[in-house]
């Protein structure tokens, strides 16, 4: 059963989310990847203001391709999260409540997701033209020079991603592996 969810994300809609949950997320997102995750985490230290408000907002781990022409945004697939890992919980306190990429996430950020009540979503990688289509609006919020890494602000109509990581820490990843090997199906590789 998919879920179709609004931005900015409440408490109570994060709280309803469950690992495995496929979500149609719709409303505005922001793009984000390490580089410019380190500039954020910069002015927090320094006490500046930041470039966005992140009360209940989304950030999408992704450096997208330059648009074609009649395109809004080039293919946009997720990066992995775990150079964001360093940032994360940071951003979380500050009031973000969902990331959306893809692998595994660091201990430290599955404990600040538990924490802030945030939600881990994945993209499919390798899908980057198809989610592109999901994009309505694009527009470079911060950053510029930082490229196709600055901070974008997206328009996204039903952008389908998967929970991967639930505020109650519940871990997709984990829980797949677990039920594999219970069900005595571990197989050895193909040669």
């Amino acid at each position: 059963m998919e879920k179709v969810i609004h931005t900015p994300l409440t408490d109570a809609t994060v709280e309803e989310l469950q690992a495995g949950d496929r979500v149609l997320l719709n409303g505005v997102i922001y793009t984000g990847r390490d580089a410019a995750h380190k500039r954020l985490v910069e002015m927090l230290d320094k006490g500046e203001g930041l470039p966005l408000e992140l009360q209940g907002q989304v950030i999408y781990y992704v450096g997208p391709c330059p648009a074609k022409p009649g395109k809004v945004i080039g293919s946009a697939g997720p990066t992995t999260s775990g150079r964001m890992d360093a940032y994360a919980p940071v951003l979380m306190e500050k009031g973000l409540k969902g990331m959306i990429g893809k692998g595994i996430r660091s201990r430290e950020v599955v404990d600040a997701i538990v924490k802030n009540k945030c939600v881990y979503f994945a993209a499919i990688g390798g899908a980057g033209a198809l989610l592109a289509e999901a994009i309505k609006e694009a527009e470079v919020l911060a950053f510029a020079d930082l490229g196709p890494e600055a901070i974008y602000k997206l328009r996204v109509e039903n952008f389908p991603v998967t929970v991967i990581i639930d505020s109650q820490g519940n871990n997709l990843y984990k829980i797949g592996k677990e039920q594999y090997r219970v069900n005595g199906e571990e197989k050895q590789p193909c040669h």
